[in-house]
């Protein structure tokens, strides 16, 4: 690839003004992908300023799409045709922005480079009408304006992020139905890491994803100039799964208050964080945490993305045609409504519902609990509970003891798996995304503490790596773990439980008792008094989830 020098700095000899950022230019143009990536994550490029603004020429234009992208003299066509010999624009801003704001990083642009910005979006959104949803956008055209030769060179670059069309590395999400799956995809993976503030926010009755529906906007937007160019030195590079990363650590670090009025108090207090994350930490070190950040392959989390999306079409979200975000917020909103308020329950409240939920993937969470076995109901009997259970997935199980102990567990596959395995012996199968729980109440304390803030989680410890499958890929993406440590379900005695290390859950066939112990595969303590007597026992389902005829394949085949 040719060096942009003589184009962006026609009037000196800028190899003899810094031969030092000229020999690392030069090992930029002579490194391949693998050993760009590691350069970019040790800031090879971070000054001088003239070579980043090289080494983004060279990163962005060789990204290869299968889409063909707008040459430079694409922009000055429909420059002509929107503002004529005008400099200023008096446009309003593109509705696929949401918000009317183009970040300026501390005033690091000046009215003609805001101007500029204002320009270039118009100019993609005239040439992507298709583009309907993009609020990560203003802010990243604003950071490549910094280093691009003139308006553009940078309308350029971003139309090639946008044409990037493989998958497994997508760049930016540009509809309302993709970029809700992104947030999905983000709450599945805070899920896992960061589940305290969920919690805190599922319990005080606020909407999940009004919260994180804003994790893009804290890196691109709310991030300091010097941070921001940090996280887009590996952005470039790695695409999307690198933005993960570091929203799960703002995620994790954020204290939020303690009593929570509205959602928009969280909000405004992680955008402040954000802003202030010198007082944490270097961008350097922000780096190093966010690669040490456990999380899945590109081609995981894009099956997981997938999954998600599915579901959001299922829900409704068919949304792809241009709409004003007024209308996307109210439409959002008559969606995403799941009453907890109404729940007919003997074991938990509609609070303790609600936390619960909010721990399940987030594909099932967009729909409501339905009820499916209940001894109440039903029968205290094994065989009731296989036949108003199977066929259902996923499913929580919660149980309640006649000392008013409550616990349960969320069973990602169908019952009906049980049948695949041709032995007597307990039969082992389940995702990575099953998990048990507890819920205090007053009995197990003595004062009264029974609010769904002292539910606790234990997830498997696996690492997060799903498969696909061609006979569950309408809602459910099943795991499979490194180890033969799985989920047990017997139909002898133990009806769930940790697969080795003790069972996390077992009880009789006639569902009046059972034991539970500490369990390695769950990381988790007994979930109740070793031995107990079962009260009430309840199983809830997800309205319109998918049932199956056929069972999974086995997780050796997977």
């Amino acid at each position: 690839m040719e060096s942009p020098g003589s184009e962006m700095f026609p009037f000196v000899d800028w190899e003899k003004i810094d031969p030092e950022a000229s020999e690392r230019y030069q090992k930029i143009l002579e490194s391949e992908h693998q050993r760009l990536k590691a350069m970019g994550r040790e800031g090879f490029w971070a000054t001088p300023h003239t070579l980043r603004a090289k080494a983004y020429y060279h990163i962005i234009h060789g990204i290869h799409s299968r889409c063909v992208s707008p040459e430079r003299d694409m922009y000055y066509e429909l420059s002509r045709k929107l503002f004529g010999e005008q400099k200023l624009s008096t446009h309003p801003v593109p509705e696929y922005m949401e918000a009317g704001e183009i970040p300026r990083y501390k005033h690091c642009l000046n009215k003609a480079g805001v101007n500029s910005v204002k320009k270039i979006l118009l100019c993609l959104g005239k040439y992507f009408p298709e583009m309907n949803f993009c609020p990560i956008l203003p802010a990243l055209v604003s950071l490549i304006l910094h280093f691009s030769q003139d308006e553009a060179e940078c309308f350029y670059s971003v139309s090639r992020l946008i044409c990037y069309n493989d998958p497994n590395k997508r760049y930016i999400d540009q509809t309302f139905l993709t970029y809700r799956a992104s947030c999905m995809t983000f709450g599945d993976l805070a899920n896992r890491c960061c589940r305290g503030i969920r919690k805190l926010i599922a319990s005080s009755h606020q909407n999940l994803f009004e919260f994180y529906s804003d994790w893009i906007m804290w890196i691109f937007a709310d991030l300091p100039f010097t941070y921001a160019i940090r996280v887009l030195d590996v952005y470039l590079l790695e695409g999307y799964k690198v933005l993960y990363r570091f929203a799960v650590i703002f995620f994790s670090a954020f204290i939020p208050p303690q009593k929570v009025a509205d959602v928009e108090d969280f909000r405004t207090d992680m955008k402040r964080f954000v802003q202030n994350v010198a007082r944490h930490c270097t961008a350097e070190n922000l780096l190093e945490r966010a690669f040490l950040v456990p999380i899945a392959t590109r081609r995981e989390l894009n099956l997981l993305f997938k999954a998600n999306k599915v579901s959001l079409m299922q829900k409704g979200w068919f949304l792809n045609v241009t709409v004003s975000p007024r209308v996307f917020s109210s439409y959002r909103q008559s969606v995403d409504t799941v009453d907890f308020n109404n729940l007919s329950s003997s074991v938990v409240t509609g609070t303790e519902m609600r936390v619960v939920w909010a721990w399940i993937p987030e594909r099932f969470a967009l729909f409501s609990p339905i009820k499916l076995f209940s001894t109440t109901e039903h029968g205290e009997s094994l065989a009731s509970f296989y036949y108003h259970v199977e066929g259902h997935e996923p499913a929580v199980l919660i149980i309640k003891t006649v000392d008013e102990e409550v616990f349960g567990a969320f069973i990602s596959s169908d019952m009906a798996e049980r049948h695949k395995y041709d032995t007597d012996k307990a039969t082992f199968f389940g995702t990575c995304e099953c998990f048990v729980f507890t819920v205090s109440h007053p009995a197990l304390h003595g004062k009264c503490i029974g609010m769904a803030t002292n539910v606790k989680k234990y997830d498997c410890s696996f690492s997060f790596v799903p498969a696909w499958s061609a006979t569950n890929d309408y809602l459910t993406i099943p795991f499979t773990a490194p180890s033969q440590e799985q989920f047990t379900v017997s139909t002898s005695f133990c009806l769930f439980s940790g697969g080795n290390g003790g069972h996390a859950l077992c009880f009789q066939q006639n569902l009046e008792a059972g034991y539970t112990e500490p369990c390695d595969t769950f990381k988790s303590p007994p979930l109740c008094k070793r031995h107990f007597k079962i009260q009430s026992m309840e199983v809830w389902g997800i309205q319109n989830s998918i049932c199956f005829s056929q069972p999974f394949p086995s997780q050796q085949n997977i």
